[in-house]
């Protein structure tokens, strides 16, 4: 009745029960897919080619794009594959490398944007020290701390989730491999698997949301005690588009890895997790493009179209 190892690989049903969806789906996708690519990848140039652009905000921005380019590339192919054609398996080890990067990088995404928050906390709260704290070697530092917890929680927790004993049918009900579609996947007792992601859901979820929540409420403090109205904007504009990508993404994980269990539930998910993986990476280039000036600046400098000031 259970198959240990799965060599047949897995079926992935995502949103099969709706097949006219599905076609509109591969259209979203799609385009949210080329919207990814070209976001992110003009938001990297901008950072490494504008000097005025070599600072602790656009290093870590840059890093996010990054971290989005490579969170899409991993599923997204797949996602197409499937919402257009009629094939919607997957093999055991494209499913077990999906798993890893999707495990690995979705972690990385929580603590880097606490960095970043932690980052917007020091510009606004100590501007006058912001250079001297926020010096590259400890951007470098905590920009790999958090891509180092991201590949530790991958590690810790996809075996267990790889070993569990899976049904015969082998159909994930969601989109892509997920720890949560997998383990509803098995047959046998998953007490340690819900457990283990029970208490990475607040090591990874919780705590970084928390520490968020706190730099803002000091940043929101600050804020108040400011009486200049050029400086209530300048602040505004500094934490307001990370702000909305930590809305966003937060809210849609949340939606996936602590809802409760019922179909209803179970059907929004897919939904809250499709905008999870595609929805939030094409969204953060928008949203610090129309949000930020500098980065407006530094596009029409690439283009040629703003002429520098001439020094007297």
């Amino acid at each position: 009745m259970v198959n240990q190892s799965s060599p047949a690989g897995f079926l992935l049903l995502g949103f099969s029960e709706h097949p006219g969806l599905e076609k509109i789906l591969f259209m979203v996708v799609l385009t949210s897919y080329l919207l990814t690519l070209a976001g992110n990848t003009l938001i990297i140039l901008l950072s490494v080619l504008d000097p005025r652009l070599h600072s602790p905000m656009y290093f870590f921005l840059s890093n996010l794009s990054f971290l989005d380019l490579c969170f899409t590339t991993s599923c997204v192919p797949q996602m197409l594959v499937n919402l257009w054609g009629p094939k919607k398996t997957i093999s055991f080890l494209g499913c077990s490398v999906q798993l890893f990067i999707f495990l690995s990088l979705g972690t990385t995404e929580c603590i880097l944007l606490t960095v970043m928050a932690f980052d917007r906390h020091v510009a606004v709260c100590q501007p006058l020290h912001y250079v001297t704290i926020m010096h590259p070697r400890l951007c470098w530092q905590l920009a790999s701390v958090a891509w180092v917890i991201g590949l530790v929680e991958s590690v810790v927790q996809t075996p267990p989730t790889l070993r569990l004993p899976f049904c015969p049918h082998r159909q994930v009900d969601d989109f892509v491999c997920e720890v949560p579609a997998l383990i509803r996947l098995s047959c046998g007792d998953t007490t340690y698997n819900e457990i283990q992601m029970a208490i990475a859901s607040v090591l990874i979820l919780v705590v970084p949301l928390s520490l968020i929540l706190v730099s803002y409420g000091a940043i929101a403090r600050a804020v108040l005690r400011i009486n200049s109205a050029i400086a209530w904007r300048k602040a505004l504009g500094t934490c307001s588009s990370h702000l909305i990508v930590v809305t966003l993404f937060y809210s849609s994980v949340i939606a996936v890895y602590l809802q409760p269990k019922n179909p209803y539930a179970r059907e929004r998910g897919k939904f809250f997790g499709l905008f999870y993986a595609v929805g939030t990476p094409s969204l953060n280039p928008l949203i610090y493009t129309l949000w930020n000036k500098e980065v407006k600046r530094a596009f029409r400098r690439l283009l040629g179209k703003e002429v520098e000031p001439r020094v007297s």
